[in-house]
């Protein structure tokens, strides 16, 4: 491309054998000397051209709406320009008159985007983070169909607006299968989601823009459910009758004492059973969501749980883990019986581990970080906040010692 191109627009009229009275406008560009025309699809009286300026004559209505037309054209061309100029693409009157028509090259679309980032993010993410993103791709392509109207979309033609449409989409979304509506959260997370597959649009060179550079997300704040050391006493010591719903308690419980995951602890095997420094077992993995390596010592109460399980292992998984649907089902259950009125998952076993089990317990929460697996220490900061009764315990402790 050469260093430097001239260039130009100009507004023309040209008569049509067939027509008398009127004159149609064309837009020409001019680069390097070399010209491309482009029709407009406007006309004009022959009196009301003038010629001098490319414009139409007077003040008229009619003259002003189309004045203003031919300025946005101009505008646009030049834009176009600008485009091909920063892409340090060839900048000729045919490109730029490509530019305009947006035949330049192949627009990317939206489908086009989703089906990339599943074929290239699959070795990248996790299964279940990966199922989270089809989630929210069935989401976008039931709004292309009600409310766009379309089974897919331009990639440019995404903006703020349909950023905000597609939010409200999902806020009053109502399946054919009768469940829950998307709550706030649920909603910030799918756009989330979106935000992540324009940000690779932006990489690829597809997109110039993220229509979300100007969204502000908004999370409520959720307490995290989690066992007291009365309730995870009550359940360690409760035996239940039906075996699905004792196995259910003894994974929790182990769980509890050592804050694996679901996940994690459904694939927990013998293997990663090691002899730690201290003499004592210690389980030793990698967090399936993170990929961080997790080091924890086996208390006695899993210790004790994975002891009742050790002669029925029959292959290399110590737990016969349930799905997680049916391990939370059952949970309720669990809860429903001994009276504990708190929504608890599987999850909550995590969050017990965390505060009830280890930072109660004076351990210092950097210790509780690598414990669980955090890449960060502000994540387990989260839980330390929830702690009104080991603030009140300190505050105790700093009344003696001031008042001594």
């Amino acid at each position: 491309m050469p260093n430097y191109t001239t260039f130009s627009v100009l507004f023309f009229v040209r008569k049509h054998h067939d027509e008398t009275k009127k004159l149609f406008i064309y837009a020409r560009i001019t680069v390097n000397g070399r010209r491309s025309e482009i029709s407009l699809k406007r006309s004009i009286s022959v009196n009301q051209w003038d010629a001098s300026k490319g414009r139409a004559r007077g003040t008229a209505p009619k003259s002003r709406i189309l004045n203003q037309y031919l300025d946005q054209v101009y505008n646009k061309l030049l834009d176009c320009h600008k485009q091909l100029s920063s892409e340090n693409k060839v900048i000729s009157a045919q490109s730029i008159k490509a530019r305009f028509y947006g035949s330049d090259d192949h627009q990317k679309t939206l489908l086009e985007l989703m089906d990339y980032h599943n074929s290239h993010m699959k070795n990248v993410l996790k299964p279940g983070t990966l199922k989270n993103y089809y989630t929210t791709e069935t989401y976008l392509k039931e709004f292309l169909k009600r409310k766009m109207s379309c089974n897919d979309i331009s990639l440019k033609q995404i903006n703020y607006r349909f950023v905000t449409d597609f939010e409200q989409f999902l806020r009053k979304y109502s399946a054919k299968v009768s469940r829950k509506t998307c709550g706030n959260n649920g909603t910030m997370k799918h756009l989330e989601r979106f935000k992540k597959m324009l940000n690779l649009a932006i990489k690829l060179e597809w997109l110039v823009k993220n229509p979300f550079d100007n969204f502000k997300f908004r999370f409520e704040k959720n307490e995290r459910q989690y066992l007291s050391k009365r309730e995870l006493q009550l359940v360690e010591s409760t035996e239940f009758t039906s075996s699905s719903l004792q196995k259910v308690k003894d994974i929790f419980i182990f769980s509890c004492y050592t804050g694996l995951s679901y996940i994690d602890l459904k694939k927990l095997t013998i293997h990663q059973i090691i002899k730690g420094i201290d003499g004592s077992n210690w389980i030793y993995s990698k967090r399936e969501k993170t990929d961080e390596t997790v080091k924890v010592p086996l208390l006695p109460q899993a210790q004790n749980i994975m002891n009742q399980y050790a002669d029925g292992i029959k292959s290399e998984f110590l737990f016969p883990v349930f799905s997680n649907q049916k391990v939370n089902k059952y949970l309720k259950e669990v809860m429903l019986q001994l009276k504990i009125k708190k929504t608890i998952t599987f999850h909550s076993a995590r969050h017990t581990f965390a505060t009830t089990v280890t930072l109660s317990n004076g351990v210092p929460i950097e210790t509780v970080s690598k414990l669980l697996g955090h890449t960060k220490l502000s994540t387990t900061q989260i839980y330390a906040k929830v702690l009104e009764n080991k603030l009140s315990e300190d505050m105790m402790l700093l009344k003696e010692k001031i008042g001594s």
